[in-house]
């Protein structure tokens, strides 16, 4: 059976400006809901990007990661993350630890490293009281918006992560690399096309280059897929972007992106990218026992401002190596 007629055994909600929106009837047993409608789930995401189930009121993260391990192909382990989690079982994680008062732009899922998920999941038990949705964005449309010359420059020259690791701000070597064996660190680094510079007071320093567009490895939709404007300099609020320039130098920050060439990406160009990105957003805000499945290379994510509590558990399924992706760069560590 194809996804689009498995999708169309189930009824989605469409609305300009909202992800497609399933209401589940799961009374009171979210993991037999998810068992019987996984193929039809899927089959969603695969025609839409995404998709968000509600009803299915997930109460902890023992039954969410069930209902995830149900949903996925295989669970998988982060790595290089760049910013901590708690980690609740294999494969289920907490939202990133980021201030509420701050958006994470829009993103996909460690499109850094050689391989990445190939399905977000996203569980809300307790909503916050403003602001804080996990909206979403398609890709090919973002591609398509930007300016021709700016995507063909990325595609020739690839985009440049550079990091910096140390015991005050961002990610840990020990989160980031689940070690803090020197030795083990540069293995990864070395399989990884990761460039790694040790500092005299411990910390590390990394650059890694990379596809800014690549193909889905399904379907071959050309998709504008990186992390180039969330990670860059300029869409920190200028008031941390301000002290952590004081205090560490440009090249010290926890992350920043630069042209593959090494160029300085310039703010005028993250704006863009932002509005771009605005532009073509879905947004729905979260309630207390929603699920979202999202297809991580076809789909951009974000995270909005909010008050209140807010606990939103994150899994990462069914690796994609880049490899598959038709990326327009050779990799290279920088």
């Amino acid at each position: 059976m194809s996804s689009v007629s498995t999708a169309s055994l189930v009824d989605v909600g469409l609305e300009p400006g909202k992800p497609p929106l399933l209401r589940a009837d799961a009374t009171g047993d979210a993991l037999s809901w998810a068992t019987e409608h996984r193929d039809a789930l899927r089959a969603v995401v695969a025609e839409h990007g995404s998709v968000l189930v509600r009803g299915l009121g997930l109460r902890d993260a023992a039954e969410t990661g069930a209902v995830f391990a149900r949903l996925a192909t295989s669970l998988t382990t982060e790595k290089e993350v760049f910013a901590p989690r708690q980690t609740y079982s294999d494969g289920v994680y907490s939202s990133s630890k980021w201030p509420s008062n701050q958006p994470m732009c829009m993103h996909h899922e460690l499109s850094y490293t050689l391989e990445f998920p190939g399905l977000m999941m996203f569980a809300c038990l307790s909503a916050p009281t403003d602001g804080g949705a996990t909206a979403v964005a398609d890709s090919p449309t973002v591609l398509d918006a930007l300016p021709a010359e700016l995507t063909e420059r990325f595609e020739r020259q690839g985009w440049l992560l550079t990091r910096s690791y140390n015991d005050e701000i961002g990610a840990s070597i020990a989160e980031a690399f689940g070690t803090e064996d020197r030795g083990a660190v540069e293995s990864y680094c070395r399989a990884n096309a990761i460039t790694f510079e040790w500092q005299p007071d411990g910390g590390l320093r990394t650059r890694q280059r990379r596809s800014a567009v690549v193909r889905h490895p399904v379907t071959g939709r050309r998709c504008w897929f990186n992390q180039i404007a969330f990670l860059n300099e300029w869409t920190m609020a200028p008031e941390v972007r301000d002290y952590l320039m004081d205090v560490y130098g440009v090249d010290g920050l926890p992350f920043n992106t630069r042209y593959g060439n090494g160029d300085p990406i310039g703010e005028d160009v993250v704006q863009l990218l932002n509005s771009v990105y605005e532009a073509n957003t879905a947004r729905e805000p979260w309630q207390s026992g929603d699920l979202m499945l999202v297809d991580n290379v076809r789909t951009a994510h974000s995270r909005e401002p909010f008050e209140g509590p807010r606990e939103v558990l994150v899994a990462m399924a069914d690796p994609v190596r880049l490899a598959d992706c038709s990326p327009t760069i050779e990799v290279t560590a920088g």
